[in-house]
């Protein structure tokens, strides 16, 4: 399984990616061994992650997410916090 998620920077920015393992990529940007851009905005939290049954389609809907604006992504993000909320 592939996963395309958000993090959210110190500075209050959005970083887009794709992984196998969210939560250990998270890790690793936080070690400082991700993206230039999360490198220079320490620390990252995960805080939306979609799963896709193959690389190709987490990619494409990380392009496809890259191309949103803040707004977009973050309705995106509260809109699967309500989901989760609305689940427990």
């Amino acid at each position: 399984m592939h996963y395309c998620y958000i993090v959210l920077c110190a500075d209050d920015s959005y970083y887009v990616g794709t992984a196998e393992e969210p939560e250990e990529r998270v890790r690793n940007h936080n070690n400082g061994k991700g993206a230039d851009w999360t490198a220079a905005r320490l620390p990252v939290k995960l805080v939306w992650s979609e799963p896709h049954p193959t690389l190709a389609s987490a990619r494409k809907r990380e392009i496809q997410l890259k191309g949103w604006s803040r707004k977009k992504k973050t309705a995106l993000i509260a809109g699967s916090l309500r989901l989760r909320a609305r689940q427990s």
